[in-house]
């Protein structure tokens, strides 16, 4: 019968003596085989003396000649107590004589002693074999104990392994075909459109090369033009529209060959004031007007840019209408025919100037040329963001494989030790129960073995004291065997792992007529328990895919198990971390914060603005949404002091505001003489509205060359030197300066050109005269402009790298100045920045002058109240 499976703590056990209790933890049988073991095998004094209490009630003699071994020595002790005795009780052999020969008890007496010495020392080696057997047995049954946690401690890790190696291969096994999908059409999507732009600049350019063929064949400075040229001012009979087409069949030829849309608009945008007559061409006076004009031109030249054929189809319903004819049947398609000419249906109008005809192509050659540049912005922008984009696809995918991979050998590695601890656990648990099983086996011989022993000296001491009760003398039958104290165990060599430790007792009582004493110095094994192994962890693995792709996910890592805790070591510490991942809002519009106060008003006079904004206290989320800094949610306007600037009469708006300020002359104004003569007027009363003791103003005169040569050594690649006054025409005519007077002489001196505007080249120029202002005044540019300038795209980028430095307000003095293009280069709010000017005339006028130093002076800074001790006002001086 199985009593109980042991689980032994072997520490407190060998730090005990041998008649100390050991306690024992068991998996079964309580509290009973916890005392049974310990009486097996310890065998306390108590228990001892018990046992042989019990023994002593119940032996005989006779007993006690069938408990001890069958030998000589024996055989005669019982022959003398049997030859002594008769019918009479023990009790009456005291009484009768003793029989000669009772000498022999002597050595009887010895004899037992040694026998009873014998039989003690093997008792005491019994209990110190058993209890030597017990440690060992209980420390190898701890390591099994220990080595099968350890191993379902490390299957369970390995389990949780699995899992996550699991997991992470089903998202990547579905991760991945997703993302290569969109790469693949983001690739395909960017190369249509990088495709379609490269087409397009493709396009553009060959426009460039053919509008740079046509500004050398209608350069003034060629007899080409005087003996050839001349425009035509036709009419389709089909459509009743009027184009212009060129008499030079090779010039027209080329004008044809342009293919992008930005070619053509430009082209029919250029000479819009030449289908009404073109009269904006012959107004102005040139002293190159070509003389000759031939009269006729050939029979097959097309026409500029036809109007388009569309045909509008209309099915009514029944009764049907019967279809008229088509009119439009005209196998020239509109251009001129030998009959058109016949009955004089093109004229031939006046030649425009040379000049001002070169105009047009160069102001549609800068168009193309910003189509240009934006195109290869726009590509250069695209493949950049393409690359992008492709990069974050590709590592993405690169980054799936590699977990993939990681994670199948991690799967792999931990199914594997999975079940490597899983076998390990069961051969140790086998290997267990043996020990256990051999456990218990041996208690029950030690405790066979205990009674044996205990059962001998009984027997041996009852023999011996009925021999002495036959000596006849009165002799009580009492002897003193040699009694000695408890083990005093040393110190143990080791304090795991099996150690040896020496064992000390002393005589407490010698011997008088017992055995003698037992050996008081003795050896044993101790501390076999297995020493403590702390827990021992790999490196953590790479952190997972991330839960979510938006609104707050989770991503973790593990770490596996290189040793598990054992024997009471150091238990593990996190085999798990996570952390939130993609928290970002999947979409989440930004939030704004309350408006602002109104603010003060931006002009004195004149109109002006308050405004109150919302600032973004918290940015948008994924996809959310959030409005510009300039949308009407963030910024709103109110009119404010909607009245006239108090003037002196005839004179304009004064401003006593320190100021350094950059003035723009148009040097080459489209409505020629006369705008000119008004905007120098306009510039002096400008002058003489700042104090000089306040204002500092500095004088630019820009223009551009005329044909095509020049502006390409102005805008062009060229490396050489180029003289900015005399081929570009943009001139500093005075840096800042408060000597008024000497401006104003200035501007009486200069002359208008011809030319186009090169606008571009005067922003830059006045950001290096910026460089010479005070470091407390307030900058402004101001720039008249009559026209549009040559290159919108180059002077956009130098107005926006001006306005980080100065506020640009345009006057735009015609109809022909663009506005739509001059609110991009003027300062925001464009409403109080630009100043449109109706007429020549109005641009002398005082009243002018006034709305623009109304736009530029700085308001009056409204004065603060605030009460004594305010809150507001404390805070503002710093308390």
């Amino acid at each position: 019968m199985r009593y109980f499976i042991a689980v032994c703590l072997i520490a407190s056990a060998l730090s005990l003596d041998l008649n100390s209790n050991l306690t024992v933890v068991v998996a079964e049988g309580g509290a009973e085989a916890q005392a049974a073991m310990s009486k097996v095998f310890m065998r306390s004094s108590e228990a001892h003396k018990e046992s042989m209490e019990k023994i002593s009630q119940a032996m005989t003699v006779p007993k006690a000649m069938q408990v001890l071994p069958n030998s000589a020595a024996l055989q005669h002790i019982a022959g003398l107590i049997s030859s002594q005795s008769s019918v009479q009780s023990g009790a009456n052999l005291r009484k009768k004589k003793q029989p000669a020969g009772y000498s022999g008890l002597t050595g009887a007496r010895k004899m037992l002693n040694d026998m009873i010495y014998e039989s003690m020392s093997k008792y005491d080696r019994e209990i110190m074999r058993c209890m030597e057997y017990y440690s060992v047995q209980c420390a190898l049954m701890e390591v099994a104990r220990g080595e099968i946690s350890a191993a379902n401690y490390v299957a369970a890790n390995s389990r949780m392994l699995i899992l996550d190696a699991q997991a992470n291969i089903n998202a990547c096994e579905e991760d991945i075909p997703e993302t290569k999908m969109e790469l693949r059409e983001h690739n395909e999507k960017c190369a249509m459109d990088l495709s379609k732009l490269n087409a397009r600049l493709k396009i553009v350019l060959g426009d460039i090369a053919i509008m740079t063929m046509i500004l050398k064949m209608t350069d003034c400075n060629t007899a080409f033009y005087q003996k050839q040229m001349a425009l035509l001012h036709c009419t389709d009979p089909c459509t009743k529209k009027s184009f212009v087409a060129f008499q030079h069949t090779a010039l027209q030829a080329e004008v044809l060959k342009l293919k992008s849309s930005i070619s053509k608009e430009l082209m029919n945008s250029a000479f819009t004031d030449l289908l009404e007559g073109a009269e904006g061409l012959e107004s102005f006076e040139d002293q190159d007007k070509p003389k000759d004009m031939p009269n006729d031109m050939p029979s097959d030249m097309p026409m500029l840019d036809g109007p388009p054929n569309k045909t509008k189809f209309n099915n009514p319903p029944v009764p049907r209408t019967k279809v008229p004819g088509n009119p439009c049947i005209d196998p020239y398609k509109g251009a001129p025919s030998p009959e058109d000419k016949r009955a004089a249906k093109c004229t031939i109008k006046k030649s425009p100037m040379c000049f001002k005809l070169q105009e047009r192509f160069l102001l549609i050659q800068a168009g193309i040329a910003d189509e240009r540049d934006q195109l290869t912005v726009d590509i250069a922008k695209l493949e950049a963001d393409c690359a992008e984009t492709r990069g974050t696809l590709e590592t993405a995918i690169a980054n799936d494989e590699a977990l993939l991979d990681s994670s199948q050998t991690k799967l792999a590695f931990a199914t594997e030790k999975e079940a490597s601890a899983g076998e390990k656990a069961r051969v140790v648990s086998k290997e267990n129960e043996e020990y256990n099983n051999d456990l218990v086996k041996q208690m029950k011989k030690c405790s066979t073995n205990y009674i044996t022993f205990e059962t001998e000296l009984c027997a041996l001491k009852k023999i011996r004291g009925e021999l002495y009760k036959m000596k006849g003398d009165g002799h009580n039958g009492f002897f003193q065997d040699c009694e000695v104290s408890k083990w005093n165990p040393e110190e143990c060599t080791k304090p795991c792992a099996g150690g040896e430790q020496k064992l000390v007792r002393s005589v407490l009582t010698h011997p008088n007529g017992g055995t003698k004493c037992l050996p008081l110095l003795d050896m044993r094994k101790c501390n076999n328990h297995p020493c403590p192994v702390d827990c021992e962890l790999d490196a953590w693995t790479g952190w997972s895919k991330c839960s979510a792709d938006c609104g707050g996910g989770v991503q973790q890592r593990l770490r596996d198990v290189k040793q598990a805790m054992k024997y009471g070591g150091k238990p593990c510490s996190a085999k798990k971390e996570t952390k939130a991942c993609n928290i970002k809002s999947c979409e989440k519009d930004c939030d704004l914060s309350d408006w602002t106060k109104w603010s003060s008003c931006s002009k004195d006079c004149d109109g002006g603005t308050r405004k109150r904004q919302k600032f973004v206290t918290f940015p948008a989320e994924g996809a959310g949404k959030c409005p510009g800094t300039w949308s009407k949610y963030r910024l709103e306007y109110k009119p404010c002091r909607m009245f006239r600037c108090r003037t002196e009469k005839g004179a304009p708006m004064r401003c006593r505001k320190t100021m350094d300020i950059i003035l723009f002359i148009d040097g080459c104004p489209k409505g020629g003489k006369k705008v000119w003569d008004n905007q120098i007027k306009s510039a002096k009363m400008f002058i003489s509205s700042f104090r000089s003791k306040n204002a500092s103003i500095a004088l630019i005169n820009y223009c551009g060359p005329r044909t095509w040569s020049g502006v390409s050594k102005c805008t062009g690649k060229s490396t050489k030197k180029v003289d900015m006054e005399k081929t570009c025409k943009v001139k500093i005519v005075s840096h800042f300066t408060d000597d008024f007077k000497k401006l104003k002489t200035l501007l009486t001196g200069m002359t208008m050109q011809k030319g186009m505007k090169l606008l571009s080249l005067a922003f830059l120029t006045a950001k290096d005269e910026l460089a010479l202002g005070r470091k407390k005044a307030h900058t402004s540019l101001v720039a008249y402009i009559d026209g549009p300038p040559l290159s919108v795209r180059k002077t956009t980028l130098a107005a926006k790298i001006i306005r980080k430095s100065a506020r640009v307000t345009m006057v735009a003095i015609s109809k022909l100045s663009p506005l739509k293009v001059l609110k991009k280069l003027a300062t925001r709010r464009w409403q109080e920045n630009i100043v449109v000017v109706k007429s020549s005339t109005a641009l002398g006028e005082a009243a002018t002058v006034t709305h623009i130093i109304a736009d530029i002076c700085p308001p009056k800074t409204p004065k603060m109240r605030f009460e004594r001790g305010s809150t507001e006002s404390r805070a503002l001086l710093g308390f």
